[in-house]
C-alpha cells in the first residue's frame, strides 16, 4: 500500500513529470485538431491513407521511439555502436538511415519541434526522477515513460473531443 502512495505522489515529487504530462496532452490535443484538415487536404491514394486511419498509430510511435531513445540512450547507443564496429557496410547503412530520417525532419520543421519538445521534456523527467535517485531498469523506465506519454496523448484527445462536443 506504501508502494502505491509513493507512485501516485511521484508527480508532485517530481513535478517534470507533470510537465510531460502537459506536453504529451498538447501534443494530442494538437493532433486531434489537425487530424482532419490532413484528411480534408489529401490529394493522392497514398495521402489519404496516411492522413486517415494511419494518422494516430504513427503519431504515437513516433512519440515513443522518442520516448525510448531519451529514455535509454546509453544502451541504444552501445548497441548501434556495436553495430556498426560489426562491418562497413552496416555502418554506412547505419549513417544513411539517420541522415535520411533528420533530412526529413528537417524539411518538415513544425514535426522536428515537436520531437525536440518532446524529447526535451522526457530528459527533464528523467532527469527530475534522478534527481529523487530513481533510476529503474532502462526497459522499464522507457515503459514508464511512454505509458506517462501515451496517457498524456489521450488526455489531450479526449480534451479535443469534449471542447468540440461542447461547441458544437
Amino acid at each position: 500500500m506504501k508502494a502505491v502512495f509513493g507512485l501516485l505522489l511521484l508527480p508532485v515529487r517530481a513535478p517534470m513529470l507533470l510537465v510531460l504530462l502537459l506536453v504529451s496532452g498538447y501534443m494530442g490535443l494538437h493532433w486531434a485538431e489537425v487530424a482532419p484538415l490532413l484528411l480534408s487536404r489529401a490529394e493522392t491514394p497514398l495521402q489519404l491513407e496516411l492522413a486517415g486511419p494511419l494518422f494516430w498509430p504513427l503519431q504515437c510511435l513516433q512519440a515513443l521511439v522518442v520516448v525510448v531513445v531519451c529514455a535509454m540512450p546509453d544502451l541504444l547507443l552501445r548497441e548501434l555502436s556495436q553495430l556498426m564496429a560489426a562491418s562497413k557496410a552496416l555502418t554506412l547503412v547505419v549513417t544513411l538511415l539517420i541522415v535520411i530520417t533528420g533530412g526529413l525532419y528537417l524539411l518538415h520543421l513544425a514535426v522536428l519541434a515537436e520531437v525536440l519538445v518532446l524529447a526535451s521534456a522526457v530528459l527533464l523527467a528523467r532527469l527530475d526522477l534522478s534527481r529523487l535517485r530513481i533510476a529503474p531498469a532502462p526497459l522499464l523506465g522507457a515503459a514508464g515513460l511512454s505509458s506517462w506519454v501515451l496517457l498524456g496523448i489521450g488526455l489531450g484527445y479526449l480534451l479535443h473531443e469534449r471542447v468540440v462536443a461542447v461547441a458544437a
